[in-house]
C-alpha cells in the first residue's frame, strides 16, 4: 500500500470516528448492556471496513497497522499518517484482575483480531474480501462480549488514548491498552505471515502450474 496519504488518512479518520461515535456512544448511554455495546463496536467496524478497506486498508487501529508494518505490508510513512486517535468512553480495568492479566487479555483479543484481518483481508485464499468486514466485526463483537467487563476490550491504542486525554483518565494500569494490543498484533501478524502466507508463496516452484 503506497502513497496517497491524504485520501487514505481521511478514510482511516472517518472509520476511527465511527468506532468512537457508535461504540463509545453505546457505553456512555448505559442502557445498551454488554451485548448492545459489543454489537455497536462490531457492526461499526464491519461497516467501516466494508466501506473503506479498498481505500485505506480499513485498519482504524494502530495495533493492526503495526502488524502490517512488521510484516512489511505497509510503508512506515503511511502507517504514521493512518494513526488517528479518536474516542470517548475510556476503558477501565476490573478490580478483580491485575495489570499483568489485563495486558495479556488485551494482547490475546487483539491477536485474534489481527489474525482475522490477515486471514480475511490479506490472504488471497481467504474469504472474499468484499465481505471480510463482517468477519472482522464478528471477532470484535466476541472480544467485547468476553473481555469487555474485565478490561473494556479496547484492542486499540487510539480507542483508549482519546478519552484518556479528554477526561484526564490516567490510571496505573493505562499502559496495558498500549503494550497489550501492540504485543498481540506483532505476534499474530508475524505468526500468520510466516506460518501461513510465506510458506504457501514459496511452495510452488517457478514454472510449476498449481
Amino acid at each position: 500500500m503506497q502513497g496517497d496519504y491524504l485520501r487514505r488518512g481521511t478514510a482511516e479518520l472517518i472509520g476511527a470516528f465511527a468506532l468512537t461515535f457508535f461504540g463509545a456512544g453505546a457505553i456512555l448511554v448505559g442502557s445498551a448492556g454488554l451485548l448492545g455495546v459489543a454489537l455497536a463496536h462490531g457492526l461499526a467496524i464491519a461497516l467501516m471496513v466494508t466501506a473503506f478497506a479498498h481505500i485505506s486498508g480499513g485498519h482504524f487501529n494502530p495495533a493492526i497497522t503495526l502488524g502490517f508494518v512488521v510484516t512489511r505490508r505497509i510503508e512506515l510513512k503511511l502507517a504514521v499518517e493512518a494513526i488517528a486517535p479518536a474516542r470517548l468512553g475510556a476503558p477501565t480495568l476490573h478490580p478483580s484482575i491485575g495489570s499483568g492479566a489485563g495486558m495479556v487479555l488485551e494482547a490475546i483479543m487483539t491477536g485474534f483480531l489481527v489474525v482475522a484481518v490477515f486471514a480475511l483481508a490479506v490472504d488471497p485464499r481467504g474469504a472474499f474480501k468484499a465481505v471480510a468486514g463482517f468477519g472482522i466485526g464478528l471477532v470484535i463483537t466476541m472480544d467485547v462480549l468476553a473481555g469487555g467487563p474485565l478490561t473494556g476490550a479496547a484492542m486499540n491504542p487510539s480507542r483508549a488514548f482519546g478519552p484518556e486525554v479528554v477526561y484526564r483518565v490516567w490510571e496505573s494500569y493505562t499502559w496495558i491498552y498500549y503494550v497489550g494490543p501492540a504485543a498481540g498484533a506483532v505476534v499474530a501478524a508475524l505468526l500468520y505471515e510466516h506460518l501461513f502466507l510465506r510458506p504457501k508463496a514459496e511452495a510452488v516452484p517457478a514454472g510449476t502450474v498449481s
